[in-house]
């Protein structure tokens, strides 16, 4: 074991130098670091919310306006469906938790069950010939659709996923480093934003659900009427702009924010006001032309969430896949739009339950009492390590000691992973259980030499036979960390990922490093005896 063989030691250069080049930036001015070439690493360390500051929000995904939603939507597919094979139906619309509508003429009634079991909803995912809507008979020619209660959880898993996805989004736009998204519960998503202050500005951006749609507006219908209760089949009452106070839609979208691929804020160009220009994909683009072709001379109403931005006249054919949404912004206002529009809409609205804000200053007194505590520990093991050991085999695993804290540092930089409170808690046992490993070889030299074995078979053996142990250890603490890091959230997560890169790192310092440096040592001392004996 004390043979000093050329990738031992070419591998503990290395990762010395490595440590050193990726520990380094820490240290730096941001403009120093700016300054280095490019080939050199300048990432840093990135402190959690409890260490830097700033926002923490629990969100809750509203499952129950996500089914009312799909209850909505499935009432105007039944509508289509009914109308394009002309079965006149009446008394169509939500009872409970399902939708119900009547066949007129008895003659269709069977017709009518056919159409809307082959043709409403989707297959259901792991069930043959299962959809997830399903359409029961009932008297009176009355026919009931409900959602699958399978389909309704599968959809509510998606919606939290994809809610988690979006938010991150969102996040990246506002320049957030390092952003905390995780889910808790069945339907529930902890948000920790470091470095945000706002946490109504954050509110703002991740709270707007940002369904964006173009839906023609009903000149038919009566908007008095409309407001006392009486909307026309097909149509929807939206709340409106300055211009009017309410819109009669048609409740079919003719294109919507799903199928944009750019938004950004700009300036009109004729009155200098902010505005939001976009553009379509292909699909969009395509069924943006028809509409605007087919529906010449008529308004269409710019929606987002439910609410009528602006209605513009369609004077002429809209063919470029492009436009721009105005609606009395400001800068700042347009910019967020931009931004939610394209980081893609939510596919329900989040509700808030908890929110948090982390002063930056309370942030630095964690900093300072982790500083602290770290400086404690380490001069705790470095005056047990001399005392127990000596200037030589003491200060030896100093060394060690100190070019783990590097790796560790090194490592965490190099994968930018976020340094919490409870992360500096697990640095601080990770140096403790560092020593460990060293302790254990010693006591093994020690009995080693009682045994009467020179110190050339005593040094051996204290490496060679520690080993099982060291890597025992140590294995059952990496095991138990990534436990913690799967299952865990938030300061867990922290502590176990540098436990888990200290424990890699505290076996790589303690055996190999300390391994060279004592070979070093014999070879050029030759001792008689083991200082530690």
């Amino acid at each position: 074991m004390l043979t000093l063989s050329r990738w031992k030691v070419l591998l503990v250069i290395l990762s010395v130098v490595a440590g050193v080049l990726f520990a380094l930036p820490n240290a730096l001015p941001k403009d120093v670091r700016e300054s280095l070439p490019g080939f050199l690493p300048k990432q840093t360390l990135n402190l959690g919310l409890d260490l830097q500051g700033g926002s923490y929000l629990l969100l809750e995904v509203d499952l129950k306006a996500l089914k009312a939603e799909r209850l909505n939507n499935t009432i105007e597919d039944v509508r289509t469906q009914l109308r394009e094979e002309q079965i006149v139906f009446s008394d169509l619309g939500l009872v409970g938790d399902t939708i119900s509508v009547r066949i007129t003429d008895p003659g269709q009634y069977e017709a009518a069950t056919r159409l809307l079991r082959q043709n409403i909803g989707s297959d259901l995912p792991g069930a043959v010939g299962g959809r997830d809507i399903r359409v029961t008979t009932e008297a009176d020619q009355r026919l009931r659709l409900a959602l699958a209660p399978e389909a309704m959880d599968a959809e509510g898993r998606r919606a939290v996923e994809q809610s988690q996805e979006i938010i991150r989004r969102r996040i990246d736009e506002l320049g957030t480093r390092e952003p905390s998204i995780t889910r808790q519960g069945a339907n529930r998503i902890v948000v920790a934003a470091p470095g945000e202050s706002d946490p109504e500005k954050l509110k703002a951006i991740l709270g707007q659900t940002a369904k964006l749609t173009f839906q023609l507006v009903d000149e038919t219908a009566d908007i008095v009427a409309a407001q006392e209760g009486r909307v026309p089949p097909g149509s929807v009452l939206v709340p409106g702009d300055q211009v009017q106070p309410f819109y009669v839609l048609k409740r079919r979208a003719l294109v919507t924010g799903e199928m944009l691929t750019n938004a950004s804020a700009g300036f009109d160009p004729q009155t200098g006001q902010p505005v939001v220009n976009f553009r379509f994909n292909g699909e969009g683009a395509r069924r943006f032309a028809n509409a605007t072709t087919q529906n010449v001379g008529k308004r269409f109403a710019i929606v987002l969430d439910d609410k009528v931005i602006s209605a513009p006249n369609i004077n002429e054919p809209i063919t470029g896949g492009s436009g721009q949404i105005s609606g009395n912004f400001t800068v700042e206002s347009a910019n967020d739009l931009a931004i939610l529009l394209r980081a893609g809409a939510l596919p329900t609205r989040l509700n808030v339950e908890e929110q948090r804000t982390v002063g930056a200053e309370l942030g630095a007194d964690a900093i300072k009492a982790g500083q602290i505590s770290t400086i404690i520990g380490f001069a705790a093991i470095l005056v047990f390590m001399l005392l127990a050991y000596g200037l030589l085999f003491g200060g030896i695993s100093i060394v060690a000691l100190l070019v783990n804290g590097l790796l560790i540092i090194a490592a965490m930089s190099l994968t930018q992973a976020t340094l919490t409170l409870p992360g500096i808690a697990g640095l601080i046992l990770t140096l403790a259980v560092a020593v460990d490993a060293n302790v254990l070889i010693y006591e093994r030299m020690r009995d080693e030499v009682r045994a009467g074995r020179t110190v050339a078979m005593s040094m051996d053996a204290g490496f060679s036979r520690a080993m099982s142990t060291i890597i025992d250890a140590n294995l059952t603490t990496l095991l138990a960390a990534l436990m913690m890091f799967q299952f865990g959230a938030g300061p867990v997560k922290g502590f176990a990922w540098t436990l888990s890169i200290g424990v890699l790192t505290s076996v790589f310092s303690a055996v190999l490093i300390t391994q060279v440096l004592l070979a070093w040592w014999y070879r050029a001392a030759r001792p008689k005896t083991l200082p530690i004996a």
